[in-house]
């Protein structure tokens, strides 16, 4: 038996709880990984509020698509992206379901190696945000000597994001709220405030406009701000605003209703971006941990929308 978050109903974080189920050994081509912590993504609550879908008999829903942890047992061939997995190996698992657990079996193509130079909480999260980030920067082809404009460049897929543009050699110009902004000028960026008079404070900065925008917020003001500097509209990408993706002929990304999920972009990311942490050359921010069995606090906070960072739950 293990715990895990499940969701019992559509609706808010209250219908989140915390129930036993069973955990079998793993079968020939997966291993059983102890979770040390599990990366919590605005995702999460999309598929359990009904966004995506209320078929009632998808329910209990188990939650949460990516974790790290210590592998315990390996059944036979047990082989990942980047080799054998063997038992005491620190991984990270992605993609999976179900991840706010303590305990998982998954397949071995789904795990690779935990960056040594990364705690639990910070390994966690390192993939689907980072995934992501790979997924918008390609989309838009974005590379040396471009100017990108990142919106929500402060949330979990934006700071990577904003790392990922730069070592491409593109300069950046990050919105977010003012206190972020010193921590933006760090990773690289040129950051802006967001919100009325946003397009007149990136024109200063920019009055050409820019080459590629990513919409990391899915605010109208996001996507209106993008259509009216961005040259190409084919270089606009959203992870967010899938309503208006079609009607403004910009690229929806990931899981939304008709957006491209990019499914072998982002599992080809996975051992790029644990190479870049390794090289010292992308750093993970962890907002906040929360133990496994207050997933619900943790999911209230994610819907603020105000963490610098990626927010984890630890078993």
């Amino acid at each position: 038996m293990t715990r895990a978050v499940v969701a019992t109903a559509f609706g808010g974080p209250e219908v989140l709880s915390v129930v036993d189920v069973e955990v079998g050994p793993p079968g020939p081509g997966e291993v059983a990984v102890d979770v040390r912590a599990a990366g919590v993504n605005p995702i999460d609550h999309k598929v359990y509020s009904g966004f995506m879908g209320s078929d009632p008999a998808s329910l209990p829903m188990r939650l949460g698509f990516e974790a790290a942890g210590v592998v315990t047992a390996v059944g036979a061939d047990a082989v990942g992206p980047a080799g054998p997995v063997g038992v005491g190996d620190e991984v990270v698992v992605f993609r999976t379901t179900g991840a706010y657990a303590d305990r998982l079996v998954v397949p071995a193509a789904s795990v690779v190696p935990k960056p040594a130079a990364l705690d639990w909480p910070a390994a966690a999260g390192l993939m689907l945000t980072g995934a992501t980030a790979v997924h918008a920067l390609t989309a838009t082809a974005v590379g040396a000597g471009d100017t990108v404009l990142v919106h929500g460049a402060a949330g979990g897929v934006g700071l990577v994001a904003v790392q990922l543009a730069a070592l491409r050699g593109a300069r950046v110009v990050a919105t977010a709220s003012p206190g972020r902004h010193d921590a933006l000028r760090a990773l690289g960026a040129e950051p802006v405030a967001y919100g009325a008079g946003l397009e007149e404070r990136v024109r200063a900065l920019a009055p050409d406009g820019v080459d590629a925008s990513l919409d990391l917020v899915g605010t109208d003001e996001a996507v209106d701000v993008s259509l009216a500097l961005t040259k190409d509209r084919g270089r606009i990408a959203t992870i967010a605003a899938f309503g208006r993706a079609g009607s403004a002929g910009i690229k929806a990304l990931g899981g939304g209703p008709g957006a491209d999920p990019g499914t072998a972009v982002r599992d080809a990311a996975r051992l790029e971006l644990v190479d870049l942490v390794n090289a010292g050359r992308l750093v993970v921010t962890v907002a906040a941990t929360y133990p496994l069995a207050e997933a619900a606090a943790a999911h209230a906070a994610l819907r603020e929308g105000h963490a610098a960072g990626k927010i984890a739950l630890v078993p």
